[in-house]
């Protein structure tokens, strides 16, 4: 096969591993005097903040922390941490906790070298300038943020979630310590997990898909479909712990290079407009539109029922095809997915903001990556079927 040409962005320095933690001190040497943890009250509780603070003071560091990002990471959080870098005079950033923290790191990193507000720059290549160092500390295996160049920040006053895209914005240093994640609930687990799953089913099928990123996507598929039962079932399973936590890597510099689709199109404005964590919200959408998908892309589909074990010898392509769709449903349903009313959601509030939704998920840009052509009347019509 000739292949078009295709660019690799890996800018991030990964160390990952059991204990990996433990290296932030020697990597944090250089970047500066003082640092902005940003993190959450749940880290705080764990004690995960006062170790990665005293590990960084250990060399001689100042670190003044930030601890509210407790809920999907919103404008206010980044305002609020921007006063705290500048009136403190910080040199660098470390995002510790789920994705939103580090998404939020980011982001304070975009306003300390180009200014203005956060809002000025949704969407694609509008960071003019590299942000100050960041290093991130993920503590779930799931969103990949700490090797990818978006950051999402939730505008309350728009109801909508902002895709804020820059290779600018890379994190310098990721520390994957599968440690961290033993403290994951099954329901975090199950959020989490599923957003990784995501990531790499959605990079594979992709229009922007390439040989680099199929490798990373197809390994993080086969990985998650073997590992997350086990690490959602038995939480203290350091080797399930471990595999996802590798998963969540692959997907993430997979999809940083070839970018995601329908599934994260559709579900930001349902986490926008109905506060629904991100992992539960693409958890939700990702039978129907992965089903919808499949006629664009019959191949990988077949893969990806391989991927996860399917015995799809001697079918015929669409229906080993079929196979990928109906695992994939399996999947969510053995780790107690809800339909969208099932989180509580009112049926007809969101079916009045469909329209809306539709609308937003169009203008992300990510449901044109999808392999066939996506209209809006296709998207209101899943909105409808995921319910």
């Amino acid at each position: 096969m000739v292949w078009r040409s295709y660019g690799v962005r890996l800018p991030t320095s990964v160390i990952y591993g059991v204990g990996a933690s433990a290296a932030v001190g020697s990597e944090v040497r250089g970047l500066g005097k003082r640092a902005l943890l940003v993190s959450d009250s749940v880290m705080v509780k764990l004690g995960y903040v006062d170790i990665i603070k005293k590990r960084i003071e250990a060399e001689g560091l100042e670190v003044i922390v930030y601890p509210k990002v407790d809920t999907e990471p919103m404008v206010a959080h980044v305002e609020e941490g921007l006063e705290l870098y500048k009136s403190w005079e910080c040199d660098f950033l470390v995002g510790l906790g789920g994705g939103s923290p580090i998404d939020v790191a980011k982001a304070i990193g975009i306003l300390v070298t180009n200014g203005g507000t956060i809002t000025d720059y949704m969407g694609l290549n509008k960071v003019r300038n590299p942000i100050p160092p960041v290093v991130a500390i993920p503590t779930t295996s799931g969103t990949g943020s700490e090797v990818t160049k978006n950051t999402i920040i939730t505008d309350t006053v728009k109801d909508v979630k902002m895709l804020i895209s820059s290779v600018l914005i890379v994190p310098k240093v990721a520390i994957d310590d599968p440690e961290l994640t033993l403290t994951m609930p099954p329901s975090l687990t199950a959020a989490t997990g599923l957003d990784a799953f995501t990531h790499a089913l959605e990079a594979y099928i992709s229009k922007k898909a390439h040989p680099f990123t199929d490798v990373l996507a197809r390994s993080a598929i086969s990985r998650i479909a073997k590992y997350i039962r086990r690490a959602w079932a038995v939480p203290d399973d350091i080797e399930a712990r471990s595999e996802m936590m590798l998963a969540a890597l692959e997907a993430g510099i997979a999809f940083s290079n070839s970018s995601v689709t329908i599934v994260h199109g559709m579900s930001r404005p349902i986490g926008a407009l109905f506060h629904v964590p991100h992992g539960i919200s693409n958890a939700v959408l990702l039978p129907v539109c992965m089903e919808f998908c499949m006629i664009g892309s019959l191949e990988k589909f077949a893969d990806i029922a391989r991927l996860m074990g399917e015995p799809v010898e001697g079918l015929p392509l669409w229906k080993a095809a079929e196979r990928a769709v109906e695992a994939i449903r399996r999947l969510c349903e053995d780790l107690k997915i809800p339909s969208i009313t099932g989180l509580g959601i009112d049926r007809e509030k969101f079916i009045e903001k469909i329209p809306k939704m539709a609308e937003d998920a169009l203008a992300s840009g990510s449901p044109a990556n999808a392999p066939r052509v996506v209209t809006k009347e296709d998207i209101i019509e899943l909105y409808k079927r995921a319910l």
